[in-house]
């Protein structure tokens, strides 16, 4: 059987490393995006990547893009589940909306996801699903009522999967990532800040991949990643 593995929610950054990395150990890579124009392009400059046009927060579109992912490529034994934009307001400045949509992408998103990517992942001996998080999901500042909020539920919610899945060897793990990723716009606003400051893509996908390599006699649920320098 084919290698698949799918990565929902790619982009510049974690999402495009999560592609390289896996595609790198051999598995057919399904790319999920509402940005057609870019996975296309990422289809064509990484072998083994394979682009399905996706919007997260619309669960129809979740199912029929997993059902077609089996049909073109094979059962996933791997979800990278990496969606989870946020809104950074406090409680008076976002509109419930604002809450809603955050909810939706973080949690609503996954519950789909996983919903419809369980019975590929059965047909495996051993699977994974990996939550990449943020510390906002452990702590809650003034200004990230809208994103902490539901990445607190998310977090949440991993940790329920793997309790349930984790006998039926699907090692659920939520990877919490604290510190401002190394992408074009974000050295656009951070001009000063070294090299050091950022936490690097292939960094986290490497990290990623090891988790999904743990033998289940030592299950890693919740990673942390930070560079060295980060005020945790």
């Amino acid at each position: 059987m084919s290698k698949a593995c799918v990565v929902m929610g790619v982009g510049p950054g974690n999402g495009e490393a999560f592609v390289r990395r896996f595609c790198g150990e051999g598995f057919q890579v399904a790319m999920l995006a509402r940005s057609q124009d870019y996975l296309e392009q990422l289809e064509q400059s990484v072998p083994g990547a394979h682009a399905f046009a996706c919007d997260l927060m619309d669960p129809a579109q979740i199912s029929s893009a997993l059902g077609d992912i089996e049909s073109r490529l094979a059962p996933v034994s791997v979800m990278l589940y990496n969606a989870g934009g946020g809104v950074f307001k406090n409680v008076e400045e976002a509109s419930l909306e604002d809450f809603e949509a955050n909810w939706r992408i973080n949690v609503q998103g996954l519950v789909a996801a996983t919903k419809a990517a369980l019975p590929q992942l059965r047909q495996h001996d051993t699977a994974s699903i990996i939550v990449t998080s943020a510390s906002a999901a452990t702590r809650g500042w003034a200004n990230t009522a809208p994103f902490a909020s539901a990445k607190a539920a998310q977090r949440s919610l991993a940790q329920s999967l793997a309790r349930q899945l984790g006998p039926e060897q699907i090692h659920v793990a939520n990877v919490v990532i604290d510190g401002v990723v190394d992408l074009p716009r974000t050295r656009e606003m951070l001009p000063d800040k070294p090299d050091q400051f950022f936490v690097k893509p292939a960094a986290v996908a490497d990290a990623v991949w090891n988790l999904c390599q743990q033998d289940p006699s030592a299950w890693t649920f919740e990673l942390d990643i930070r560079p060295f320098g980060e005020n945790w």
